[in-house]
């Protein structure tokens, strides 16, 4: 699986792409495995993160990729022509890869308020259908529409709030999508769809005390009775 990520500020994925399950994934570490679980072989780099700077596309001397927008109102709108360029770039590298592998269509999502609202099925189904994923962020008062006219773009929001810029929006759907391919996680069952919404969880020690209270784990958990602990489970999601 590959992401190609259309980000002015592609330096702000670097610090979550670097660590814990998503450091491994694109590194090639294996994941850990829990005790008495099958063994299987894994590849490589799970998965692949491209970055395309539409500052690089720029076809003047000053890299300026923004304007004002027409018709008024505040800020500055970027371009339509340096993210045309990014994408092709991207769209190129996909078929560079398709000489390789099985050919297949690339995803385009744009990030946007309006668009819909992306779930954990739906990265299920991105990571089932596609093997590349293309995410165009955007930042300041948005990108030219006429973008959206030209590229067969799925419009998706991670919720009805406003971020500064696409690149947060992008990390939620990298995780979300990279959890669902095969041996990215050590352990299948954690990327249920039933973990979405999930009844509170305990660990060791099984009794503590906080300012002369004492806090126990539930007596339930601690009978190792599978049935009853998922029926007491499925209770309090």
């Amino acid at each position: 699986m590959t992401f190609h990520i259309i980000s002015l500020f592609p330096n702000a994925f670097r610090s979550y792409l670097g660590e814990s399950i998503l450091k491994r994934a694109i590194e090639g570490i294996k994941p850990r495995r829990p005790k008495g679980s099958e063994s299987r072989p894994e590849a490589s780099g799970k998965i692949a993160v491209k970055f395309y700077n539409p500052r690089d596309f720029a076809e003047n001397k000053w890299k300026r990729i923004d304007r004002k927008p027409y018709g008024g109102g505040p800020g500055m709108v970027i371009q339509a022509e340096p993210v045309i360029r990014a994408i092709e770039k991207a769209c190129s590298n996909v078929l560079k890869n398709n000489r390789i592998r099985k050919k297949q269509k690339a995803k385009i999502i744009w990030l946007t308020p309006n668009g819909k609202q992306f779930t954990n099925e739906t990265a299920i189904q991105y990571a089932k259908k596609y093997r590349n994923i293309i995410i165009i962020c955007g930042r300041y008062e948005g990108i030219d529409a006429r973008v959206k006219k030209i590229f067969n773009v799925e419009e998706l929001s991670v919720g009805p709030f406003v971020l500064t810029g696409g690149e947060l929006a992008a990390e939620i759907l990298i995780d979300t999508i990279a959890r669902q391919v095969e041996g990215v996680l050590g352990d299948p069952q954690s990327r249920e769809e039933t973990r979405v919404v999930a009844s509170d969880v305990y660990t060791r020690p099984e009794v503590f005390v906080y300012k002369k209270k004492k806090y126990r784990v539930p007596k339930i958990l601690l009978t190792g009775h599978r049935a009853r602990i998922e029926e007491w489970r499925q209770k309090r999601q």
